[in-house]
């Protein structure tokens, strides 16, 4: 914890992260622009005591790195779709009693309007709270301040989201859109 905010101190970067401890949450993280997005979240998340588990694409989980990762909390994402990944988590969700777990719904460091949807699915079918978590990198601000409960309605859920996110800045801004 200690070694998490000095860290995060001497690069320049403050965290404000208001939100309950929920014994189960995702968090979702956006804007996602690089791969400093994951250091810098990891460090905020633990600079407050806590741990969250994370995905991340399959590609990442190769020998010996992919020991680590998943020491740290990492699920890997296959890269076709179909798979039944949102249900395994959702699973995993309700056989715990405690779980965070970090996504990006961009799914990508690339830009796009077509965020992915699994983790509104996931919150709601596991009846968990979503923190909305934001990296803004012109004021250098980690923040966990809100906390959105899906309705089910998938796109006014999104739309809702996108809104909140429309005002911050990833590290390269060029490659985020909240734009539906």
């Amino acid at each position: 914890m200690k070694i998490a905010k000095f860290l995060l101190r001497i690069a320049g970067w403050s965290v404000s992260i208001t939100v309950p401890d929920y014994p189960k949450c995702i968090i979702c993280v956006a804007p996602h622009t690089s791969n400093w997005d994951f250091v810098l979240g990891k460090l905020a998340y633990a600079s407050v005591g806590r741990k969250a588990g994370f995905l991340m694409k399959e590609s990442w989980f190769f020998f010996p790195l992919g020991y680590f990762l998943k020491a740290i909390g990492g699920i890997p994402v296959p890269r076709k779709r179909g798979s039944s990944l949102s249900d395994a988590i959702v699973a995993k969700f309700n056989s715990c009693t405690r779980m965070a777990l970090a996504i990006t719904p961009e799914g990508t460091r690339s830009r796009t309007t077509e965020w992915r949807h699994g983790f509104l699915h996931i919150a709601y079918n596991a009846g968990i709270p979503i923190a909305l978590g934001v990296m803004d990198y012109p004021t250098k601000m980690i923040m966990i301040e809100n906390v959105f409960t899906p309705t089910g309605d998938v796109e006014a859920d999104m739309r809702t989201i996108k809104d909140f996110y429309r005002n911050y800045t990833g590290k390269y801004p060029e490659k985020f859109s909240a734009e539906y």
